[in-house]
């Protein structure tokens, strides 16, 4: 055990919030190791960040998404609403957690990062694409709802160098989580 008073001296080496070895959840475990996307999704005043998500190419293209059905966004969006998708990027990494509740933004959350009015909630300027969507389905799958939508409309950014990932509890560059 390391008492060092030095700045960043370490108590000990586990988790203090982790459950034992032997009662950790399995699909939770799984879940920690798949590298996930971060985007925040925006419907008119209420927003959230989102990284249980697939695009299913076809005519139309379509987005599945699991939500916190207690969010704002899951009330803004009700059964059949639209919504903003943006994909972030590293540089974002401060919006995706005021977008989870993880990170204070004093005056409102679209005070955080460069936002811009769009046809159906605020658009991060520079995110590193945007989707405009409508919900089409949306049902109870575990603790969340299983939001399915439409894709309207796509734009989407030449430079994608730097797109924030999500695994093993942190934040990582799209080149980071694939080890490069």
């Amino acid at each position: 055990m390391n008492t060092s008073p030095e700045p960043g001296g370490m108590i000990h080496a586990d988790h203090p919030f982790a459950a034992p070895a032997g009662s950790r959840d399995p699909a939770r475990q799984l879940r920690g190791r798949l590298v996930a996307p971060v985007t925040v999704w925006t419907s008119g005043t209420a927003g959230l960040t989102v990284s249980s998500l697939v695009v299913a190419a076809g005519e139309p293209a379509s987005v599945c998404a699991l939500l916190d059905p207690d969010s704002d966004l899951a009330e803004a969006l009700g059964d059949d609403g639209r919504a903003v998708v943006n994909v972030l990027r590293w540089r974002h990494r401060t919006v995706a957690d005021v977008f989870a509740g993880l990170h204070p933004s004093p005056g409102g959350v679209f005070r955080t990062g460069e936002w811009v009015d769009g046809p159906v909630g605020p658009v991060l300027a520079d995110a590193a694409g945007v989707a405009l969507v409508t919900v089409v389905d949306r049902r109870r799958v575990g603790w969340n709802d299983l939001v399915t939508a439409t894709v309207d409309e796509v734009t989407t950014s030449d430079d994608t160098g730097d797109l924030l990932a999500y695994a093993r509890g942190r934040y990582r560059t799209v080149g980071e989580a694939a080890g490069g």
